[in-house]
């Protein structure tokens, strides 16, 4: 008689607009795949609001800490409430300071075979909420960069590409305008680098990155950079993979690890069981390697690949008819 397997459990937090609908199809996958999961549902985004006021009430916060795992959809605050995007407080609360942004090509993409990884600082820069009016018709926004911050994602980049095998990083930055702030940046880059010498490192200013990436981006392989240009870099190479089905994402902290769907919040497509499914499942397969579960990560990779190169069975957003849950049901079908 075998030994049951060992159950993961992982908080569940369903997500705003269509999130909670991408979530059930998601589930319908992983569950059809074998994988042993508890589930446990938390309450966050607009639906914790009402209860709570606060799209992230602190059980939440609590429970996922101690948890470790958790799977995201997209969070909102309640229109016109002033609060903090929920996303970003998220990942200040808890410590998450590298998002991972895979990019692998889906078939019908103009730049098949593509497999390259964006690494982001997420706790600071740009989005550090650093805002004020100085007089009427001016703002003054503050960027923040450290030391310990820099080295830390460094580390993290370095770290992460020497287990799966990778070999260049490119540092991306504006140093040659923001001397101090990306200057600070690319120094903690290049004494982390010496510490990883079997790895090329090279720096390239942002602006000419996209243009590259655009042009030629097989000659990446992993980039690490501040939080506003991942953001911006990690979206254009989300269109080039084949857009919305392509992005997946990963949030990690010390002993914390969050995946999470980024889409747009799609209000037209609420309760209607039509929003596509693979942003959050995209997310989820993430999340199965991270739990060691590779066997069943790279079937529903395949199970994907055979949906989206049949043409049979998907969303309206992908040329098809399909409802949400008839996508996932036929990637469910199709797993080997």
């Amino acid at each position: 008689m075998s030994t049951p397997r060992h159950k993961h459990r992982i908080v569940l937090l369903p997500g705003d607009s269509v999130g909670p609908e991408i979530a059930d199809a998601t589930l319908l996958v992983l569950e059809a795949a074998g994988v042993p999961i508890e589930w446990v549902e938390a309450r966050a985004g607009v639906r914790a609001m009402v209860n709570y006021g606060t799209p992230l009430p602190r059980e939440t916060i609590e429970l996922v800490r101690r948890t470790g795992v958790a799977l995201k959809g997209r969070l909102l605050a309640a229109p016109g409430s002033g609060i903090a995007n929920p996303n970003v407080t998220l990942r200040k609360v808890l410590g998450l300071y590298a998002q991972v942004r895979p990019v692998r090509s889906l078939p019908g993409s103009r730049y098949p075979n593509l497999d390259l990884l964006v690494v982001r600082e997420t706790t600071e820069g740009e989005y550090s909420g650093l805002e004020h009016r100085v007089v009427p018709g001016v703002v003054e926004s503050i960027k923040v960069v450290t030391e310990a911050a820099c080295s830390r994602i460094a580390r993290f980049a370095f770290e992460r590409a020497e287990r799966m095998g990778r070999k260049k990083i490119t540092a991306v930055h504006k140093a040659n305008i923001m001397k101090l702030s990306d200057g600070l940046f690319l120094e903690c880059v290049r004494a982390v680098a010496k510490e990883h010498p079997a790895i090329t490192l090279e720096e390239m200013i942002v602006d000419n990155t996209a243009m590259r990436l655009v042009s030629d981006p097989y000659r990446f392989d992993v980039l690490v950079m501040e939080s506003f240009y991942g953001d911006l870099v990690a979206e254009l190479l989300t269109g080039i993979a084949g857009g919305m089905s392509a992005s997946r994402s990963a949030l990690y902290g010390d002993g914390i690890a969050v995946f999470e769907a980024v889409h747009g919040e799609a209000p037209d497509l609420v309760g209607k069981n039509l929003a596509n499914p693979l942003p959050l499942l995209g997310s989820a397969i993430l999340m199965l390697q991270h739990l060691g579960e590779t066997e069943a990560a790279e079937r529903i990779e395949r199970a994907i690949v055979r949906v989206l190169t049949e043409k049979r069975v998907l969303t309206r957003d992908l040329g098809g008819t399909a409802r949400t849950v008839e996508m996932a049901a036929a990637i469910a079908k199709a797993l080997a």
